[in-house]
């Protein structure tokens, strides 16, 4: 008997051997399927029964989920030209990255015609912003019970506010962070130079001795909030809002919070290139990002679809009106040239 998973790869196969569009030659389909590439957690949940799920039933596709989204595994495979991952989702500085150190295939917005009402930000040369979230400051609510920091310069303040602290594991996003701590304004904060930078280590050398933990995934946050082991972390507010769900004892605020996108892009060379523009346009639809409200992780990109959204979803959607105020939007493209250039001294400091 063949069973569904067999059927699909059979079905995908025939249509190559057709060459019906979006569909690799026979020899590939029948070798992997189509693969999407996530953060794992909420938030590939969110992206599974948004996006991923309903276009693959629309179409009768088999798919595979893997991750996590890693720049230097995608540049070797594309380096080998053994491609194991289609589209993959990054942050801007990794969009920009692909764009720079040719890993990504560039986009053709023909294909994309959902995309056309997006505001500029999301739609990158190589990436289209498909959700919204942000880098916030969280904190324990049995270590704060009246209200934790509102400010990075209050996460720097470790006497009014003391305990461990969390921090990002990249110089991504902690320049910035930083900076905000140091008093710069916002406008003062790009474009980076070497001045700034030196700011922003000095800045980090400060608040070094109490992070109790360097955090690289999702979950890792509000874990240590909840545990005790830090009493104030930066995290993602997607994450946040999977663990109050949860009942975890956190809090946060959007002021001063990081807004950013999470983009989906094509790896260079997949053999599912037309069907990767396919999901793309897909993603960034009416109705899957509408979908995004119900899911209640990350807020949609497109405007439409965040009009919405009622008053309480609101409160979690980072580029409402009455949050705009509060947050700083990324610079994506400074982020990726930054992130580079000072790769090695954020590693060096991390060592030292």
């Amino acid at each position: 008997m063949i069973d569904r998973r067999q059927l699909l790869l059979s079905s995908l196969a025939t249509a190559g051997a057709m060459g019906l569009p979006g569909l690799p030659s026979r020899a590939f389909a029948q070798s992997r399927p189509f693969t999407f590439v996530s953060w794992g957690g909420a938030f590939e949940r969110m992206q599974r029964e948004a996006f991923v799920e309903p276009f693959a039933a629309e179409r009768s596709l088999e798919f595979a989920i893997a991750g996590p989204p890693e720049i230097a595994k995608v540049k070797a495979m594309v380096d080998a030209n053994v491609i194991e991952w289609d589209v993959v989702g990054f942050a801007g500085n990794g969009v920009w990255r692909g764009a720079d150190e040719g890993f990504l295939e560039p986009l053709d917005y023909a294909k994309i015609p959902n995309a056309a009402p997006l505001d500029p930000e999301w739609r990158l040369p190589f990436g289209v912003g498909t959700s919204v979230g942000a880098s916030v400051i969280a904190w324990s609510r049995d270590a704060f019970p009246e209200g934790g920091p509102q400010t990075w310069a209050d996460v720097w303040d470790v006497r009014r506010f003391p305990g461990g602290r969390g921090m990002f594991s990249d110089f991504f996003w902690n320049y910035e962070v930083a900076m905000l701590a140091e008093g710069l304004k916002r406008d003062e904060i790009y474009p980076v130079t070497d001045e700034k930078a030196d700011i922003a280590f000095a800045k980090m050398e400060d608040i070094k001795p109490h992070v109790r933990v360097w955090w690289s995934s999702g979950p890792q946050p509000a874990q240590m909030l909840s545990s005790g082991e830090a009493t104030v972390s930066s995290a993602w507010s997607g994450r946040v809002f999977a663990a109050l769900d949860n009942g975890a004892p956190i809090d946060f605020t959007f002021n001063e919070a990081l807004a950013w996108g999470s983009y989906l892009t094509i790896v260079k060379g997949s053999p599912y290139v037309e069907l990767g523009h396919e999901l793309i346009n897909f993603t960034v639809g009416l109705e899957p990002q509408t979908k995004l409200l119900d899911l209640n992780v990350y807020g949609p990109a497109l405007s439409a679809a965040a009009d919405r959204a009622t008053d309480g979803v609101r409160r979690t959607l980072v580029m409402a009106p009455e949050h705009l105020d509060k947050v700083f939007i990324l610079d994506t493209r400074e982020g990726a040239a930054y992130s580079v250039k000072y790769e090695e001294r954020w590693n060096q400091f991390l060592l030292g």
